[in-house]
Formats: C-alpha cells, structure tokens, sequence
C-alpha cells in the first residue's frame, strides 16, 4: 500500500512537471520570436527554471510513485541544495539591497538617487556596460519616462511638486543639482550662466527622448532603488516558498523512509 507521504511528493510533483511545460515553452517562444532586448533577456532564466523544475519533478515522481529510492536520494539532494542557495539568496540580497535611499530636495515633490549611496556590488552589475545595455532595453521598451509627455504643459512649480517614480526622477530628467531650466517636462536648457555641477549626470542628459538621461548615474540609482522597493515585497514571496519548500523536503524524507522500508520488508509506523 503507497504510504500518504509517497502520494503527497507525488502529487506535488506531478504539478510542478506540469507548470515547467509552458515556462519552457514561454522560453522557447521568446528566444524564437523576440523583438526587444528585455524579451531576449528573459529567454535563458525561463528555459534554465523550467527546464530545473522538470527534471526534479521526474525525479520525485520516479522516487516517491516507483518506490525507488536512488531517485529519493537524487531528488531530496537537489531539493536540499536548492533550500540552501535561496537561504544564502535571501540574506545576501537582504545585505546588498539595505544600503542606499532617496535624498530629499528642498521645495520638491520627488527625491533625487546617486549611485554612490548604494552597496559596491549593485554598483558593479549596473554599471558593467552588458548588463546595463540589457536594462536600458528593458526601461525603454517599458516607455518609463513616457508619462512625463502628458505633463509638458505643466507650469515649473507645478512639475516640480509632482511626486516621481524613482525611474522617473534618475532617467527621464535632468539631476536638480546640475541646474538646467525647465521649459517643460521633457525639455530642459543650459541657464546662462551655465551649470551649476560639472557632474558627470549633467553632462550626459539630452533633451533627445531617445537618451534622456538613460545613461546617467542617477537612472541607474533609479533602478537600484525600485528594485530595493521591490524586494520588500519579493522577500515575502521568498520566505513562504522557502517555508514550503521545507515541508516538501520533511514529507520526501518520508517517502524515502518508506521506500526503504518497501525494499527490506520493514515497517516504520512513523512514516506513514
């Protein structure tokens, strides 16, 4: 008789094996019909998860539905390996992503990001010139900045009371700090007198909607900042799979038990 822990790795099992098909299908209709560079990014992650979820999910099927206990051992060794690498993921972004916040400007609604107050290694992967070539595709694709067009016709203190996205405030205008003069949302000039940084932010802006500031420390201080806002909520996400990702492991153990206890005829009441 299947003991209940055999089911229950089985079933669960049987349903990741379904869920890995259309995320490798997903991958394999990107890295085919990919039209942008954020589409071709996607392709590798979804083929390497789905393609992972597959194979443990043969895994644990073989081990707990066939009662063989080799492929138990292989399954709860991966699993095991995974539980670890999302406890190292999880305290590691927890690390990196806690340095690093908005800087308040005096008579404005929005704040203003500087690369430097984030942690040296988030600092590394965006401004390595790849990485950062995949993530300006990807802002751009998504037309971040195209929501300052229907606020050209806005006033200077009234664009300036407005309360900006992170990516809004680093990528889609100048830095305050340089002191260019606003004519209009998208469109802003050198003063006179000249600016008031030699920053290299203000020598990068263009008023061309096709740069912006997309290549300004400050867009990529904009990223860091959204993605540590984001992890916020990730980190939940992370917490309960790691929670339930424990009790498949406890429940494989199990199973394993029982498989054992198939092959030599023994009986552990236990394991049930």
């Amino acid at each position: 008789m299947v003991r209940i822990s055999n089911s229950l790795v089985g079933f669960l099992n049987f349903l990741t094996l379904l869920i890995s098909f259309p995320i490798i299908g997903a991958g394999l209709w990107f890295r085919l019909h990919a039209a942008t560079e954020c589409e071709r990014f996607l392709q590798l992650p979804l083929l390497v998860l789905g393609g992972f979820l597959l194979v443990v999910s043969v895994l644990g099927l073989i081990g707990a539905c066939c009662c063989v206990s080799f492929f138990m051992w292989l399954y709860l060794f991966v699993m095991f390996l995974l539980i670890l690498a999302m406890i190292v993921f999880t305290i590691f972004a927890f690390v990196v992503t806690n340095k690093g916040v908005g800087e308040a400007v005096s008579g404005v609604g929005f704040k203003e990001y500087r690369l430097s107050d984030y942690s040296g290694w988030l600092q590394k992967r965006v401004e390595n010139w790849e990485t950062w070539r995949q993530i300006d595709g990807c802002l751009k694709d998504a037309q971040v900045c195209a929501g300052l067009e229907g606020l050209a016709g806005l006033q200077d203190s009234q664009f300036l009371a407005k309360n900006l996205s992170p990516l809004q405030s680093g990528c889609c205008k100048p830095p305050t700090f340089c002191g260019f003069q606003y004519k209009n949302a998208t469109f802003w000039t050198v003063p006179t007198a000249g600016l008031k940084s030699t920053d290299a932010d203000c020598k990068l802006w263009s008023n061309d909607q096709g740069k912006l500031c997309y290549d300004c420390g400050s867009c990529k201080a904009g990223v860091l900042a959204t993605l540590k806002s984001k992890w916020k909520v990730v980190s939940i996400f992370n917490i309960a799979l790691l929670v339930l990702l424990i009790i498949v492991y406890s429940i494989g153990c199990c199973a394993l038990r029982n498989n054992r206890a198939k092959m030599h005829g023994g009986y552990y009441p236990y394991a049930r």
